[in-house]
């Protein structure tokens, strides 16, 4: 009977075992599991589908166009899409610095603003013909020659003035009998604009002129010629394009968010680089009331005197305006050493983990220099961390891990399209690109940067004749350059990270040298030049030429979007625009032996 009663109670106590283990047990792991979803959901970021550089801790709306955010997706090692990761031996190597974005007072600050010199439209005049016929002799041989008030411009034959003259001799003949016509005839001749005496002489001569003098009604510079000798003209057609130039404007691009910090009769300081140590007084004489909506500026004119002739219509200035403030006096600033620009886009690297390197591209609207910061209109919020020295390092570690950079927007894996014959698949591919904790500098014999650092000799040759504005050198220069690339050898690159990315920037630095060599178009070759440099600047960047090597930078070339180029020496010399503003730049990046 004992036995029984030991064998139901060891049942019993099994069955409460197995239900507190449902019961309770359950309850602990649903807890587990919820405290890890918590978890999950603490270091889940949310972002916008429209305006990515949105990141928040939590669900909710855009604070830019109000859609719902998303979760952010994330990489295998917990970094987002477009983000990437440095070594701190990288980051001490390369000396890259950070700053946190805040917002200043700009009061007190100069404002730079650039433009360029314009005739003054309301110093200009169009010399023309008052009557029709035909050019026997044009005076004026070229244009930017000198005119003055009263000097023979031309002599014209015309028909029907010849017609009027007769008339006027027949008229003066009866002018008793017939005053009023006689009246009529010499009023005719008026509006043709002869003078009284010319029409006094063609009366008591009794002789009719053949060629009438055309004389200047204003004095200048000729901007134009209109016409040539021989030609027909109407009448009222115009012959030449007078300018006086004894005072000029500057035209100036301002951002509509600075717009209340001008004024008409505001004090100007305006600087040249064809006179650098020389600053030239104006005042604001017109602000435009119509806004560009594709630049988001308006037209500030500031009047220059301009006896001496020292401005040239078409020659680039900067004006300095000091203690201009704004009614919303603080701004969001950043330093011009951040910005590295591409085409029409501004972008920066942001620090996005305060304990990590750990960084990523953002695309930024720019306003004018306040002294050596930049205005943020849009893409960057007070208490982000950004690249401040450095950035073409950074830049550099971003194509080799295929994110977002400065000349890929949309980042990916380079390719090369020579996988194949390297015998490596795409996965290994892929692994070749994906070391997200690298130095940039890569690992390749001396050899090799010696044949680089012939291609790049030949490139400072090619620079300097851009310098010189010779394009035909410039074309010769471009030519000896691939020869020197056609000689790198690829087989001295046994790591095959190294091939990969020398043979995509190899395509890419014979592709723009090739076209520079088939072009005398100076513009051109300037404009091939400008990709051509980005490129090189990569591969001096990753392989090194055992040389320090300056990185330099134009706000102003390529219609302002900006333009880099290297050089070998820390004086800019500006090979976009020549002697025009020979020391337009500054020193960007120094990429050490």
């Amino acid at each position: 009977m004992k036995n029984n009663k030991v064998v139901i109670y060891i049942g019993i106590f099994i069955v409460g075992l197995l239900l507190g283990w449902f019961i309770f047990g359950g309850s602990s792991n649903k807890a587990l599991d919820h405290k890890h979803d918590a978890i999950s959901e603490t270091n889940q970021l949310w972002t916008c589908s429209m305006h990515p550089q949105i990141m928040q801790p939590e669900p909710g709306d855009c604070p830019i166009c109000g859609m719902d955010l998303i979760p952010a997706e994330s990489s295998a090692d917990g970094l987002l899409a477009d983000q990437f990761k440095l070594t701190e031996n990288a980051m001490a190597l390369a000396n890259i610095q950070t700053t946190t974005v805040g917002k200043g007072n700009v009061e007190g600050n100069t404002i730079k603003l650039s433009g360029k010199i314009a005739e003054n439209e309301e110093a200009n005049a169009v010399q023309v013909s008052y009557f029709a016929g035909r050019i026997e002799s044009l005076n004026v041989s070229f244009t930017g020659e000198e005119v003055s008030k009263g000097q023979l411009l031309a002599t014209i034959y015309s028909p029907e003035l010849y017609a009027a003259q007769q008339e006027l001799i027949t008229a003066a003949s009866s002018k008793e009998l017939q005053p009023a016509l006689y009246k009529a005839v010499r009023n005719k001749l008026k509006l043709w604009k002869l003078s009284d005496k010319q029409i006094n002489q063609i009366e008591e001569t009794q002789k009719v002129k053949e060629n009438f003098p055309v004389y200047a009604t204003v004095s200048g510079t000729v901007t134009e010629k209109l016409v040539e000798q021989g030609d027909y003209i109407k009448q009222g057609q115009p012959l030449l394009k007078i300018a006086n130039l004894n005072t000029v404007w500057g035209n100036f691009d301002v951002y509509e968010n600075q717009i209340d910090r001008f004024k008409k009769g505001q004090e100007v300081m305006i600087t040249t680089n064809a006179y650098p140590n020389k600053e030239f007084k104006g005042t604001v004489d017109f602000i435009d009331p119509v806004l560009n909506t594709k630049t988001r500026t308006v037209t500030l004119r500031v009047v220059l005197k301009n006896k001496d002739d020292v401005f040239k219509p078409g020659m680039f200035v900067t004006a300095n305006i000091e203690g201009s403030t704004s009614k919303n006096d603080e701004v969001l600033t950043i330093p011009g050493s951040a910005v590295m620009w591409t085409g029409e886009r501004s972008v920066v690297y942001l620090k996005t983990n305060p304990d990590q390197p750990i960084f990523e591209m953002r695309e930024i609207k720019l306003s004018n220099q306040i002294g050596n910061e930049y205005e943020v209109l849009e893409g960057l919020f007070v208490g982000n961390e950004i690249v401040t020295n450095g950035t073409f390092t950074v830049d550099a570690a971003a194509q080799l891990q295929g994110k977002k950079s400065m000349m890929n927007k949309d980042g990916g894996k380079v390719m090369t399209g020579h996988e194949g014959h390297l015998g490596i698949d795409n996965n290994e591919s892929n692994k070749v690109n994906d070391h997200t904790n690298m130095n940039v500098r890569l690992e390749v014999s001396t050899k090799f940067q010696g044949q680089l650092k012939d291609v790049f000799n030949e490139y400072i040759n090619l620079k300097d004749a851009l310098v010189k504005e010779d394009s035909k050198s410039t074309s010769a220069n471009a030519t000896s350059l691939l020869n020197k690339l056609n000689k790198v050898d690829m087989k001295m690159l046994s790591d095959n990270k190294a091939h990969n990315h020398w043979m995509s920037l190899e395509g890419e630095i014979k592709s723009f040298a090739t076209s520079i060599s088939e072009t005398s178009d100076i513009k051109s070759q300037r404009d091939h030049f400008k990709h051509l440099s980005s490129h090189l600047i990569n591969a001096v960047q990753l392989f090194g030429v055992n040389e320090k090597v300056y990185v330099e930078f134009c706000p102003m070339a390529d219609n302002n979007n900006g333009g880099y180029w290297l050089s070998k020496e820390e004086k800019v010399i500006n090979p976009y625009y020549g002697e025009a503003m020979l020391t337009c730049g500054e020193v960007k990046q120094i990429i050490e032996q």
